[in-house]
This record gives C-alpha cells, structure tokens and sequence, in this order.
C-alpha cells in the first residue's frame, strides 16, 4: 500500500508540474528571450499590479487578459499563482502577474510593450 501511495504522490506532483509547463515557454523575438502563453503569445506584466496580486479587472482584463493558470496549479520556480477577486487563478512571473495582449495577432507580436508606460514584456532571464 504504501508503494502505491508513493506512487500516487509522484503521479500527482508530475501532473501538476505538467500545467505548469504547458501554461508557459520561452521564444526568441528581435534577439531578445521572452515569455509566452502555450500558444505563442506574448506575456506581459503591469506596473500597477503588486507582488502576488493583480490590479486588472473588468475592461482592462478585457483587453489584456490573465494568463489563467488551472485549479491546483502549483508554483515553478520563480513562476507562482495568483488568487483574483473574481475566484479564478492566474499565473505570475516573479511575483507579478503576466497577461497576453488582445491586439497581438499572432506569436511574435510584441505590440503590448509600453503600452501607456505601464506594459512590459517579460523577459527571459
């Protein structure tokens, strides 16, 4: 039984790693490694969200939408989860939460940076 519990344990903590791994992934864009969502797109921060907690809600989660991160969904290194008013999750990049664009089109897109001065694309260290 309890190689089986064993087992489990590891079966559930892969799973969960996995959603972390699928969320995310580094792309090369001008030279530069960036951030994106699974499909691409590039991740964003901004500057009036605070550490662990974001600040974008209604028309702006609109037009820049949470990276949404999945129930159960665990921290990866300097990526971690963020709780939203709205009872959803979303995933933050040192501490700051990350958003797509709804203007970029297609990966690569990068028309979100400094937007208003407050976007940023993350960067890959």
């Amino acid at each position: 039984m309890k190689t089986i519990t064993v087992g489990l344990a590891a079966l559930l903590l892969s799973t969960a790693a996995s959603f972390a791994a699928d969320a995310w992934k580094e792309a090369e864009v001008g030279g530069t490694k960036i951030y994106t969502d699974a499909n691409g797109m590039t991740l964003y921060t901004y500057d009036k969200d605070e550490k662990g907690k974001t600040n974008c809600y209604d028309k702006c989660a609109t037009n820049w939408p949470p990276l949404k991160a999945e129930a159960g969904a665990k921290a990866d290194d300097e990526w971690s989860v963020v709780d939203r008013t709205d009872g959803t999750k979303m995933w933050a990049y040192d501490g700051k939460p990350v958003y797509t664009f709804v203007k970029d089109k297609k990966a690569g897109d990068i028309s979100g940076d400094g937007v208003a001065g407050v976007w940023h694309v993350v960067k890959a260290d």
